[in-house]
């Protein structure tokens, strides 16, 4: 493929960023000379995780993984092969990006084709961090924060937006045959994830996901949500905190719905932090 095509195959806005996404928005709002790197960093998630919903044989898709983990080898040491690792290669090497968070994605999404439920609540938050936590630390040191804190923040904002997620899309996941509430929690209700999946225990869906976004609202009272975090990642955390409100208002019934929030309702939430 020509080099000038590959730009623009992963430039912003591309399939990470679609227009009238949350991860649009997040990026529009970023400044002009970083989106397109912020956009690769999305990409680079976005096709790892693909593997989830591409691959049905967990064997396949731990090799179409494996070779993910040795393309970003292959990145770091200066040889990558896949177009958008060769969009991505200077990006790490500009923003001086650290190999752990893309390694701490990867071993979420292995964790998921094993179908690894989380133990409990401190599992689950564990989990949600080294998916969109660890993504949004990168995306953090692009705008060259350093300090302990500041990433400790966007970790855990990260966290809040990975939790938000699977809540909303809890009912396909359960459909699929994964399920990210904890085992305690499940065990206290005395259901399981497969018997959630079945009709006839549908009805204790809400009260569980209510927990789970309990847990996530709180989680969030403790983040420092400071201007001092990129805008990207306090626009998504606006958005996503404004779709846990509407999946309250909807009463958790996402069984058989996915509930969203209009693009124009994004672009008022993300223009109104924008000016903050």
């Amino acid at each position: 493929m020509p080099e000038r095509l590959m730009r623009n195959e992963w430039a912003f806005p591309n399939r990470a960023t679609p227009l009238g996404s949350s991860a649009y928005y997040s990026i529009r709002f970023s400044p002009a000379r970083l989106r397109d790197d912020l956009a690769a960093l999305l990409a680079w998630r976005h096709e790892v995780r693909a593997i989830l919903d591409r691959v049905s044989d967990p064997g396949v898709a731990r090799l179409k993984l494996q070779w993910w983990r040795e393309e970003l080898e292959r990145s770091y040491g200066g040889e990558p092969r896949h177009p958008l690792s060769k969009v991505l290669q200077p990006v790490l090497k500009r923003h001086g990006l650290p190999a752990a968070g893309f390694e701490r994605m990867s071993d979420e999404v292995e964790r998921e084709i094993l179908h690894r439920q989380p133990t409990d609540e401190a599992a689950l938050d564990a989990a949600c961090k080294r998916d969109q936590g660890a993504l949004f630390e990168l995306l953090a040191r692009c705008h060259g924060l350093t300090d302990a804190d500041s990433l400790d923040a966007a970790r855990r904002l990260g966290g809040f937006c990975a939790r938000v997620y699977l809540i909303r899309d809890s009912g396909a996941l359960l459909r699929r045959g994964r399920s990210f509430l904890p085992g305690d929690l499940l065990q206290a209700q005395g259901v399981s994830a497969e018997s959630l999946a079945r009709a006839e225990h549908r009805d204790g869906l809400p009260r569980l996901l209510a927990r789970a976004a309990e847990q996530g609202r709180a989680a969030l009272a403790e983040i420092d949500i400071s201007p001092g975090l990129p805008i990207c990642t306090r626009v998504r955390g606006v958005i996503l905190k404004a779709l846990l409100e509407e999946l309250e208002r909807a009463g958790y019934e996402l069984a058989d719905q996915r509930i969203g929030l209009t693009p124009l309702r994004k672009l008022w939430l993300a223009w109104r932090e924008s000016r903050r």
